[in-house]
């Protein structure tokens, strides 16, 4: 397959980037994932169902989005919660912490043992040329991807570039809707190195066909060529670089 030359990457994608809502999305994110105890997700569903959501908007938490895995629904939950700022995060979570109801409820929820195993999270905030984030359903069914890429030493800057200028345009070419795009927030662990994002698909059988059409793109071969030629070397690790998840949103997710 004829690879294009560099000079012809540049003019056929350009350097802006693709086009976004006016207003800069300046919210902190943060990713918590939760993982059960054995047999109690139905209970941990629950629990944020009637309660939780309901407390985080109290306290000034935003709810984004409830998921879990396409593969094994009881695995885990993995959730995005919105703020203002970190200082209005940490505000918040200690009203919520010290909140009567969201202690009852904790306590109720325990009475036969703990719901959950073990805690993990990020603090996110959206690239320049991320989609300006919509909380909203779908107009049809569809599924989620998650992906996590880490970046080789140095190289965060030229792969942002790449989705910039080049990945993103071609991922709606080949029938995958961006949500969102994010790095971790600065002074956080490895904020030089993660690339988080959200896709949409129809099914994950649409997205694994979108992604194969896709790395068979001349346009995306050519990009790649050239951002790793100017990198000198790959942008992302070559053990666990890039990570993909499909995931599902939960009946109380307000992303759908």
């Amino acid at each position: 397959m004829r690879l294009l030359p560099l000079f012809a990457v540049a003019a056929l994608f350009g350097s802006a980037p693709v086009a976004r809502a006016a207003e800069k999305d300046a919210l902190v994110y943060e990713m918590r994932t939760y993982y059960p105890a054995k047999g109690k997700m139905d209970a941990l569903h629950a629990r944020f169902k009637n309660h939780t959501l309901k407390l985080f908007e109290k306290h000034g938490i935003t709810n984004v989005a409830y998921f879990t895995p396409l593969a094994d629904k009881d695995a885990k939950l993995v959730f995005f919660l919105s703020y203002p700022s970190k200082a209005a995060r940490e505000k918040s979570w200690k009203a919520f912490l010290d909140d009567p109801d969201w202690k009852k409820a904790y306590a109720d929820s325990e009475k036969d043992g703990k719901l959950v195993e073990k805690v993990e999270q990020r603090f996110l905030t959206t690239t320049e040329y991320s989609p300006l984030f919509k909380v909203a359903k779908g107009t049809e069914p569809r599924v989620f991807e998650l992906r996590t890429y880490v970046a080789t030493k140095g190289n965060l800057g030229h792969l942002n570039d790449r989705f910039k200028n080049h990945t993103i345009k071609l991922f709606e070419k080949h029938g995958m809707t961006n949500l969102v795009y994010w790095n971790l927030l600065k002074g956080t662990q490895d904020e030089d190195k993660l690339l988080v994002y959200l896709l949409a698909h129809k099914s994950k059988d649409d997205g694994l066909k979108s992604f194969d059409t896709f790395r068979k793109d001349p346009d995306w071969l050519a990009a790649r060529k050239a951002s790793e030629e100017k990198a000198g070397g790959s942008l992302t690790e070559a053990k666990g670089g890039v990570v993909s998840e499909y995931l599902q949103a939960t009946d109380y997710s307000p992303l759908k």
